[in-house]
C-alpha cells in the first residue's frame, strides 16, 4: 500500500487557512475573548468569601441547606489556598465554552432527531469529536488563534459538544411515539409538538447531556492550560511539568471542588425546570419526617433577591476597593504589589513607634500591612507560628531571653536596629550641678529626699533599690517614690513647668528626652549594669516570603535622636493616630524612606519605555524560568508591565511568530532548536546569545579523587557500583552517552546507564552527596546543581559529546520598533556560569509558586545587576 500523506493535507489546510481566512480568527477571537473577560470580571470582581455565598445560595436554591453549606465552605478553602483567582478564571472559561456548546448542541440535537439523514451525516462527525485526543485540539487553536483564553475555549467547544447533541436527540427520539401521534391527530403543529410535548419529556435526558458537557468542558479547560488559558490548568501543568507534588494537589483540590459543584448544581438544575423533577422533588421532600428542614428549598424570588443583595454588596465593596486604590504607587516604589505584611508589638513606645514606622514605609512600598497589639508571650508565640511576620522590639540578650530561647529554632534575628539601651536617674538641665549619680549624695533638700519611679514591680525598680542607691551611699537619704510610667512622667512635666527640682527615673531610648531638656546621669560604677540591644525578630521563612522587606530590616538603624524624635510626634499626635504621628515625623525627615527602604536595584529609574507591557514566554526549563522572572523583576523596576506564560516549545515559538508573545530568553541555537528556528526564523528576531557554550557532561562529587577525567573512569567501575546515573531514557544526551561517549572511552562493557528520570537522577545524586559515597551521574551546564553541590565536570578530551549550543534571546519580528530601549538591553545581556547557576539555585530553594520572589531575593544580593543589565542613562 502506498503511504497516504494525510499529515501533509492537513497542514496545507491549516496553512492555507492561515494565510487566507486570518480575519475571521481575528473576529472569533475577539468575539471569545470579550466573552470571557466579561464573564471573569464578575466573577473574580468581588470579594471572595461574597462571590462563595452567592454560589451557596444557588446551590440553597437548588438542593438544599447542607449543599449551600458544603460548597460555602468549599469555596472557602479554594480562598485559603489562594487560588481563588485561578478558580474564577477557569470557571469563567468553563461558562463561556458551554453556553455556546448548549447553544450549538442543542438546536442539532433536535435536527438529527427529526431527520434522519442529518442524523446519519451527523454521527461519524461526532464520533471523531469524542474519540480524538484531546491535546490534538490544541494544535489548530494555537496555530489559528495564538497563544491565550481563546484557542482553550475553541478546543473545549469541539470536545465537549459530543455528548450535547447525543442526548437531545436521545431524548426527543425515546419520547412514546403514540404521545405525537395523539398531539397531532387533535391538530397541534409541529412547532408546538416539538415544544409542548416533546422537549418538555426529553428534559431530563437533555439535562443529562447539558451535565456532561459541563463536566467535559471543566476538563478540557484544564488541558487548555498548555495553551496559555491560564486559570488552574495553567497552575496544573506548571506542577506537572516541574513535578511539583504541592502544588498539583492544590490545584487538583480546587479542580475537583469546581467539578463537585458544577456536577450537582447542573443534575439538580432538572427539578427546577422539569415538571419531572419538580414532582419527584415535592414526592420526596413530602415523605421526608425527619430534619424536614434539610429538605426546604427557597422559592426561586427568594433566592433571586438573596444573589441579588450579595452581589449588590460585592459590587459596593469592589468598587470601594476600586475608589481607595487610587493612591497607585509612584514610579518603581511598588514593590510590595498588594502583598500582606503582619506585624505585631508590644505596647512599649519604641515598640509602638518603630511598629507604625514600618507600616507605613511598607504601604509606601506598596504592601498592605496588618498590626496586632500582644503582650510578649503571645507576640513571640504568634511570630514562630507565622501568624505574625515579624515584631520589631525584642530586647536581648536579657529582658526576653526566656522567650527567645524557647522560640529560636523558629525565628529569625533580622539583627539590633538600636542599642545600646539603658536605665539611668535623670534631671531636668536647669539644675545645675547634678550630672552624676555621685552628685546626688548630700543633695536630698532639694529633691525632697524623693526619688520618682514607676511600677514597683518593673525590673530597674528593683536595680535602683538593691543595688544603685547603695553603691553610691543614697539609700538613707533619698526615698523612692514607686507609682507608674504615667504618673512619673506627670509630675516630670509639673516639676518642669515650674523650674523645680527633679530626679526621676527614666530610660533610653524615650520620648521625654526629645520633649525635654534633660540630663541623664552618669554610672561611673555602672550600678545600673550593661545596656540591651532592640531587636528586629521575624519568623523562619520570612525572608523566603518576602526578601525586600528582610533585607530593609537587616539594614534597620535609628540613632537615639530620631527614635526619641518620632516617639514625641506619636505622643504628640494622641492615642489612636500613631500613623499620623509618623507622617508628621517622616516630613520633617525627607528622604528617610529611601533611606530605610531602598527599592531594590535602583528600581526607581524609570526606562524610556516605562508603561509599555511586554509579554514574556518560557518552557519548564531551569536556564528559562531564572532568566525570565529576573527579567520580570528588572522591567517592572524599571516601570514596565509584564505578563509571564508557561508554554511547550511548539507553542511558545507559534506564540511569538504571531506576536502574541514578545520575547523569550531561552532558544538553544544552532542545534537543539534547530526545527523551530527553520520554520518560524522569518517572523522572529534573534536578539543574540546571553549564555554558551552549554554542555553536556559526566559529573561526580569533589570528593571523588582521582576521577577528573572520562579516561579516569576506566578501570573504577566498582567504585561506582559499575552505574552511571542517567535521566530519560528519550533525551538526546542519552543516546549520544550510549552510543559515543561510553564508547570512545571503552566503557560500554564495564559500565551500565541507569535511565531514570531528571528529578530521580538528582535525588540520587544528592543522597550519595549526603552519604559521601562516589556516583557518576549525567548533568548537564547551566544547571543549578553546580551551585548547590560541590561537583566535578568530567573532561571530555576526545570531544566524545560535541559542541555546545548557545542560549539567545528570540523575540517577535517587530520587537525592535516596539520597543527599542529593551533591544538594546537584550542584546548586551550576558549571565555568567556562576551567576546563573546561583540564581538558579536560588529559585529551586524558594521552591514552586515562588520564582518571582526567589529572583527578587538573588537581586537583593546581586544589587548592581539591575544597573548593569538594564541601563537607564541620567
Amino acid at each position: 500500500m502506498p503511504r497516504l500523506t494525510f499529515g501533509a493535507w492537513v497542514e496545507d489546510a491549516v496553512d492555507w487557512l492561515q494565510s487566507n481566512l486570518t480575519w475571521i480568527f481575528d473576529f472569533i477571537k475577539t468575539v471569545l475573548g470579550g466573552m470571557y473577560d466579561g464573564v471573569n470580571a464578575v466573577l473574580s470582581g468581588g470579594e471572595p468569601l461574597l462571590m462563595a455565598g452567592i454560589l451557596a445560595v444557588i446551590a440553597f436554591w437548588l438542593r438544599g441547606i447542607v449543599p449551600a453549606a458544603l460548597t460555602f465552605v468549599g469555596f472557602a478553602l479554594i480562598d485559603s489556598l489562594d487560588l481563588w483567582d485561578e478558580a474564577m478564571a477557569t470557571l469563567s472559561l468553563v461558562v463561556v465554552a458551554a453556553v455556546i456548546t448548549i447553544v450549538i448542541a442543542v438546536p442539532m440535537g433536535i435536527w438529527a432527531a427529526r431527520n434522519s439523514r442529518v442524523s446519519a451525516a451527523l454521527r461519524p462527525v461526532l464520533d471523531v469529536m469524542q474519540t480524538m485526543p484531546a491535546f490534538v485540539y490544541l494544535i489548530p487553536g494555537v496555530m489559528f488563534f495564538g497563544v491565550g483564553v481563546t484557542p482553550g475555549v475553541i478546543a473545549t467547544i469541539v470536545f465537549a459538544m459530543p455528548p450535547g447533541v447525543r442526548m437531545t436527540e436521545l431524548g426527543i427520539r425515546q419520547v412514546d411515539g403514540e404521545l405525537v401521534e395523539a398531539a397531532a391527530a387533535f391538530g397541534t403543529t409541529p412547532k408546538h409538538t416539538l415544544t409542548r410535548v416533546q422537549l418538555p419529556l426529553a428534559l431530563p435526558t437533555i439535562m443529562a447531556g447539558i451535565n456532561q458537557v459541563i463536566m467535559l468542558a471543566l476538563s478540557m479547560v484544564v488541558i487548555g492550560g498548555m495553551a496559555g488559558a491560564g486559570g488552574l490548568g495553567e497552575k496544573v501543568y506548571a506542577a506537572i511539568t516541574q513535578l511539583q507534588v504541592g502544588l498539583a494537589a492544590e490545584s487538583g483540590i480546587a479542580v475537583v471542588i469546581l467539578a463537585m459543584y458544577l456536577d450537582r448544581m447542573t443534575g439538580a438544575l432538572n427539578e427546577r425546570v422539569s415538571p419531572l423533577g419538580r414532582r419527584a422533588a415535592a414526592k420526596a421532600a413530602a415523605g421526608a419526617r425527619k430534619l424536614r428542614f434539610t429538605h426546604y428549598k427557597p422559592g426561586t424570588a427568594v433566592a433571586m433577591t438573596g444573589v441579588i443583595v450579595l452581589a449588590l454588596v460585592a459590587g459596593g465593596l469592589n468598587i470601594a476597593g476600586s475608589a481607595g486604590s487610587g493612591g497607585a504607587q509612584a514610579g518603581g516604589t511598588d514593590v510590595g504589589k498588594g502583598q500582606k505584611i503582619n506585624m505585631g508589638y508590644i505596647p512599649w513606645d519604641e515598640g509602638i513607634a518603630s511598629t507604625f514606622l514600618w507600616k507605613e514605609i511598607l504601604e509606601q512600598r506598596g504592601f498592605e500591612t496588618g498590626m496586632t497589639q500582644l503582650d510578649a508571650g503571645p507576640l513571640y508565640s504568634g511570630v514562630a507560628r507565622g501568624d505574625v511576620d515579624f515584631q520589631t522590639d525584642s530586647w536581648l540578650p536579657t529582658t526576653h531571653k526566656d522567650y527567645w530561647d524557647k522560640y529560636s529554632d523558629q525565628l529569625d534575628d533580622m539583627g539590633a536596629w538600636y542599642g545600646p539601651t539603658s536605665l539611668e536617674l535623670t534631671v531636668p538641665s536647669y539644675v545645675k550641678g547634678i550630672d552624676s549619680l555621685e552628685d546626688l549624695k548630700g543633695q536630698g533638700k532639694k529633691f525632697d529626699g524623693k526619688i520618682i519611679g514607676i511600677e514597683s514591680s518593673a525590673g530597674m525598680m528593683g536595680t535602683l533599690n538593691k543595688k544603685v542607691l547603695k553603691d553610691y551611699g543614697l539609700d538613707g537619704e533619698y526615698k523612692v517614690v514607686s507609682s507608674s510610667t504615667s504618673s512619673m512622667l506627670a509630675e516630670l512635666n509639673r516639676s518642669i513647668q515650674k523650674k523645680e527640682p527633679v530626679v526621676v527615673t527614666l530610660w533610653s531610648p524615650h520620648w521625654a528626652y526629645d520633649k525635654y531638656d534633660l540630663k541623664k546621669l552618669k554610672d561611673p560604677k555602672g550600678a545600673w549594669g550593661k545596656g540591651e540591644q532592640v531587636h528586629t525578630v521575624a519568623h523562619k521563612g520570612f525572608a523566603k516570603k518576602s526578601p525586600a522587606v528582610a533585607k530593609w530590616l537587616k539594614d534597620f538603624k535609628l540613632s537615639e535622636k530620631q527614635l526619641t524624635s518620632l516617639e514625641n510626634e506619636i505622643q504628640n499626635a494622641g492615642e489612636g493616630k500613631e500613623q499620623d504621628g509618623v507622617r508628621a515625623w517622616l516630613k520633617k525627615n525627607p528622604g528617610l524612606v529611601d533611606k530605610l527602604a531602598p527599592v531594590p536595584g535602583g528600581a526607581k529609574k524609570q526606562g524610556k519605555d516605562a508603561g509599555k507591557t511586554v509579554n514574556l514566554g518560557y518552557f519548564p526549563w531551569d536556564e528559562a524560568i531564572a532568566s525570565t522572572y529576573l527579567w520580570e523583576n528588572m522591567l517592572e523596576d524599571r516601570g514596565y508591565k509584564t505578563s509571564v506564560k508557561q508554554l511547550d516549545p511548539g507553542p511558545l515559538y507559534t506564540g511569538l511568530s504571531q506576536g502574541q508573545l514578545d520575547v523569550q530568553f531561552d532558544s538553544w541555537l544552532p542545534t537543539t532548536h534547530k526545527e523551530y528556528w527553520e520554520r518560524y526564523k522569518d517572523k522572529l528576531t534573534d536578539l543574540g546569545s546571553w549564555y554558551g557554550p552549554t554542555s553536556l557532561e559526566l559529573t561526580v562529587p569533589s570528593y571523588v579523587k582521582g576521577i577528573d577525567s572520562l579516561e579516569d573512569l576506566k578501570g573504577q567501575g566498582k567504585k561506582f557500583g559499575n552505574k552511571i546515573i542517567g535521566i530519560e531514557s528519550s533525551a538526546g544526551m542519552m543516546g549520544i552517552l550510549n552510543d559515543k561517549v561510553l564508547k570512545a572511552y571503552g566503557l560500554d562493557g564495564e559500565y551500565k546507564v541507569v535511565s531514570s528520570s531528571t528529578s530521580s537522577m538528582l535525588a540520587e545524586l544528592n543522597r550519595s552527596i549526603q552519604k559521601k559515597e562516589p556516583v557518576v551521574t549525567t548533568l548537564w551546564s547551566p544547571h543549578w546543581a553546580y551551585a548547590k553541590h560541590d561537583l566535578k565536570k568530567l573532561k571530555d578530551p576526545k570531544g566524545a559529546w560535541g559542541k555546545g549550543d548557545e542560549i539567545h534571546t528570540v523575540a517577535k519580528k517587530d520587537f525592535a520598533k516596539d520597543f527599542p530601549e529593551l533591544t538594546g538591553w537584550l542584546k548586551d545581556f550576558k549571565l555568567t556560569d556562576a551567576q546563573l547557576s546561583s540564581l538558579e539555585a536560588e529559585i529551586q530553594k524558594g521552591g514552586a509558586g515562588n520564582e518571582k520572589e526567589s529572583a527578587r531575593h538573588w537581586m537583593d544580593a546581586n544589587p548592581d545587576v539591575i544597573d548593569k543589565l538594564a541601563p537607564v542613562k541620567g
